[in-house]
């Protein structure tokens, strides 16, 4: 068999990749030729397995406007690190005038590991000169020598995630210099597309998020749980009656977004985000409990199957 194909069956449990025209199994729904297949071999469908950040990257990745997050590094490093959504000009990277280091995580990539492109980003950033932009990180950048986040962020410390309404951390300037006029417009122009989104603070809740997309208001929510056991677990709420958050909310389903599950919620828009803050502490618990009782009864007639209709209720986004 040869290297390529190895290394393909070897990510994927199957050699998807060896024909460009069918699907990438990162679960884009693309074409392998479109997406992966012009990029590294491996696609590491979990890359930020084992790092206690790793709901709080797949939220920056997949679904937050606009937050950042000191990137939390073993060693202490001569300059600030952010981790950011969205960067000026959709950015992999970039270098402040006053030399402090931003990753952006919703970029394009030519991987198949957002953990490698991320570690390859800051090593090329740590050696760029201040003001410093890199479009497109992928194979090749930031040196030969394979590099993780893994390697580099401590892996029992969650990101503390700042949430904006807006970009204008964009241009905040510390000498209070007025932006170029290009630079306004395209500021303009990225604010115009914002949905309001809140986090979701209670007892046992992270990486919840209140999200209000215009016509509609959800609780997205991931997990770290593996598939499998999160499914059962939730499946065994729905016979029960205790999948929803309230009476007044509707369980909508679940997205996959590497290699972690987001259950979501759609709610009533009239209410604050922090009203849903007791209704998810108390659905935390619920959850917790049956995760618990998981190991000591096995799941009933009944309960598989809810299981089996939750998971049509489940999309792939990557």
């Amino acid at each position: 068999m040869a290297k390529k194909t190895r290394n393909r069956a070897a990510a994927a449990g199957a050699a998807t990749g060896e024909n460009p025209r069918r699907p990438c199994p990162c679960g884009s729904g693309k074409r392998y030729k479109a997406c992966h297949g012009a990029g590294d071999d491996v696609i590491v469908i979990r890359p930020f397995a084992g790092l206690a950040a790793e709901p709080d990257l797949v939220a920056m990745r997949e679904f937050l406007p606009s937050a950042v997050a000191p990137l939390p590094l073993r060693e202490p490093a001569p300059v600030p690190v952010t981790l950011a959504t969205v960067l000026p000009g959709a950015s992999a990277a970039l270098v402040r005038p006053d030399g402090e280091i931003m990753l952006g995580m919703q970029v394009q990539t030519r991987s198949g590991d957002l953990s490698a492109d991320l570690a390859r980003a800051l090593r090329w950033a740590q050696e760029a000169e201040p003001g410093s932009a890199l479009p497109v990180v992928g194979p090749g950048i930031g040196g030969a020598e394979p590099i993780r986040l893994q390697d580099v962020v401590s892996h029992d410390v969650p990101l503390d995630l700042t949430l904006h309404q807006d970009f204008g951390w964009w241009v905040a300037s510390a000498d209070g210099a007025e932006p170029a006029p290009e630079v306004v417009a395209t500021l303009e122009r990225a604010n115009a597309v914002i949905m309001p989104t809140e986090p979701v603070v209670a007892e046992g809740v992270r990486a919840a998020y209140w999200v209000d997309t215009g016509t509609k208001a959800h609780l997205r929510w991931v997990r770290p749980e593996p598939e499998e056991r999160l499914m059962a677990a939730l499946a065994r709420l729905q016979a029960r009656d205790g999948l929803n958050l309230t009476e007044d909310t509707r369980y909508a389903g679940a997205f996959r977004a590497h290699g972690l599950l987001v259950p979501v919620w759609d709610l009533d828009r009239e209410q604050h985000p922090k009203e849903w803050a007791e209704p998810a502490a108390a659905f935390a618990a619920r959850l917790d409990a049956a995760l618990a009782g998981l190991a000591d009864e096995p799941l009933t007639d009944a309960e598989r199957r809810a299981r089996d209709a939750l998971a049509g209720k489940q999309i792939t986004l990557r």
